[in-house]
């Protein structure tokens, strides 16, 4: 990868180096590729022995899990989220507070082995926990990047992130970040409104419900090719628990990357993180 000159982007040597890594983790090696590796198994493969029901029980454990979440987050609006660190989401707190990445993946792992015996069966029970964990772990890595999670629109930033990460679909269509970002940038913004005039009574909002449908199937799609990597018969719990240590791990990365670059955009603006951001792609070799 060349670097980008000063010049063009106006960021500082320091900061495109933090952009081409928040791009590296945003842009490369979908979920499936990643799963694929852990399990050594194609999950397309995997995918067609899914029962017929496996789709409609995993949108309805992913909308559940993804309301739950939602809802724990609405009910402390105002105040920090507590993430399982010892820092505080103001603002200022970031620098000296880093994510407990490893905290969480211990956890999600948990969940993992716990639900691999099980599979399918296991969905309902399993993905609202794993999830809940997931989204602590997000908004641990927003905080660090300077988020004041105090505010809506930085909880609902954290949610997101669950319609972000990149899945197999994403190879297909070449649907990048900032495309992502965009489809659910105006739903972001009338939630957050609703949010921060309504707090609690907003949880079933037109607005916030848009959105949670969008990132739903996003997710699920992600959540499909979490459970298909868990369809290999007697799969145990040790390999369960790997399948959600890479599932966490994905999100996590996908969490650094969008944080970081919302970060470099509140210092240097929009249009000129997105320029850079369009050099430092046309530079990866």
């Amino acid at each position: 990868m060349e670097p980008i000159p000063f010049a063009v982007s106006g960021l500082t040597a320091e900061d495109l180096a933090t952009l081409a890594l928040a791009k590296r983790a945003l842009e490369t090696q979908p979920l499936t590729m990643k799963l694929a590796a852990a399990v050594g198994a194609p999950i397309e493969r995997l995918m067609t022995r899914l029962p017929a029901l496996a789709q409609d029980t995993i949108a309805d454990a992913t909308r559940r899990a993804l309301d739950k979440t939602l809802q724990a987050a609405v009910a402390t609006l105002g105040a920090p989220y507590l993430t399982g660190s010892e820092g505080t989401s103001a603002p200022g707190a970031a620098e000296n507070a880093k994510p407990r990445d490893w905290l969480h993946k211990v956890a999600v792992a948990t969940t993992g082995a716990a639900g691999g015996a099980f599979g399918l069966l296991a969905l309902p029970a399993e993905l609202p926990v794993t999830t809940t964990l997931m989204f602590r772990s997000i908004c641990d890595i927003a905080r660090s990047e300077g988020e004041d999670l105090r505010a809506a629109e930085a909880r609902l930033q954290c949610l997101a992130v669950f319609g972000m990460g990149r899945s197999a679909k994403d190879e297909e269509t070449d649907l990048g970040y900032f495309i992502a970002r965009g489809a659910l940038a105006q739903a972001i913004s009338k939630a957050s409104s609703e949010l921060a005039s309504k707090g609690v009574a907003a949880h079933g909002a037109p607005a916030l419900v848009r959105l949670m449908n969008t990132i739903a199937a996003r997710f699920s799609a992600q959540v499909s090719e979490q459970v298909a990597a868990k369809s290999i018969p007697a799969i145990g719990a040790v390999l369960g628990a790997v399948v959600n240590t890479v599932f966490i791990d994905h999100f996590q990365q996908t969490a650094h990357g969008h944080f970081a670059v919302r970060r470099l955009e509140r210092r240097y603006g929009a249009d000129a993180v997105q320029a850079a951001y369009r050099a430092v792609e046309s530079t990866s070799t």
